[in-house]
């Protein structure tokens, strides 16, 4: 088992060429776990962590509903923003300046063979660092990401996940709204869910903004505990 994950800070990148960057990574492990099959050869998979800030976009998953865009090509173009249908499960989200996305690229085998409990891990991360700025958030039955004030009138959503994976390689992954523009998510359906609200970490702290970098920094130190990894 390979436990070191290479971390990358992409900074402010176009999603599509962050998909495609992502895409290559993935494919790259994969194939190096064919070869091992095929060739019983023992090679050591590679696991990678990208952290990415997008311009404007909305990404529809494979499962999700178009409806839930509520902005047609130019309305996009007004906004700035753009919009893609991509390969990770879940409905349609938004990303954007303000928000802090990160991708892990690993080979579970390297850690653990259970999609279940890898989503239950990054909301984990999530939870735990928030709870660092005395913000209690939780898991919603059914609703896959983090949220404050579950089962009241008052329930939001402030991170977001959506994952893809295959021969235990996964891609995607979560986005916090950290400095965000809550606006934009008035265009869509978010997740495909009505009636509740999004919020965004300097929203709850009443703070202008709230330094990005040492929400980095809180992921990771609670990414590495729960998948007993090791950053290089």
């Amino acid at each position: 088992m390979n436990k070191q994950i290479e971390l990358q800070d992409l900074g402010t990148k176009d999603y599509k060429q962050t998909w495609d960057y992502q895409e290559t990574l993935f494919k790259d492990i994969v194939d190096a776990k064919i070869k091992n099959r095929r060739e019983e050869t023992a090679l050591k998979t590679k696991n990678y962590f990208l952290f990415v800030s997008h311009p404007h976009v909305y990404t529809l998953g494979k499962s999700g509903d178009l409806s839930n865009l509520l902005l047609n090509e130019g309305q996009l173009a007004e906004k700035g923003a753009t919009f893609y249908k991509i390969n990770r499960g879940g409905d349609i989200t938004y990303h954007g300046p303000g928000q802090i996305v990160g991708y892990p690229i690993l080979d579970l085998e390297n850690f653990f063979t259970d999609i279940h409990k890898y989503l239950r891990f990054l909301e984990e991360m999530v939870i735990l660092t928030l709870a660092e700025y005395g913000l209690k958030a939780d898991r919603s039955p059914g609703e896959t990401g983090v949220w404050l004030d579950v089962g009241t009138p008052f329930a939001r959503k402030i991170c977001a996940l959506g994952v893809r994976a295959s021969r235990w390689v996964t891609m995607h992954g979560f986005a916090l709204n950290v400095n965000a523009n809550l606006g934009y998510f008035d265009n869509i359906i978010p997740c495909g869910i009505r009636g509740k609200a999004v919020t965004s970490l300097n929203v709850e702290l009443a703070q202008k903004t709230i330094d990005e970098a040492e929400v980095k920094e809180k992921l990771l130190k609670h990414f590495k505990v729960l998948f007993e990894a090791e950053f290089i």
